[in-house]
């Protein structure tokens, strides 16, 4: 499930300011723990903007025959 920029920030809000710890508080949204640290770490380094999809980079599949 893609969540939008928006959405991420959100979660991040709620956990941040939650009284039940961040495991607990992203079991019941269904996060796992390594997900949400990387969007953590990314909205402290980028802001608004490291929550945005980047999307795959354009170019070959990993697995297609040349």
């Amino acid at each position: 499930m893609r969540l939008s920029a928006s959405e991420k920030f959100e979660i991040i809000q709620i956990v941040t300011g939650s009284k039940l710890g961040v495991k607990k508080t992203l079991q019941e949204f269904g996060i796992a723990r390594s997900t949400f640290y990387k969007r953590y770490n990314s909205y402290l380094d980028q802001g608004c903007d490291g929550l945005l999809d980047k999307g795959k980079a354009p170019g070959r599949q990993w697995n297609s025959i040349p």
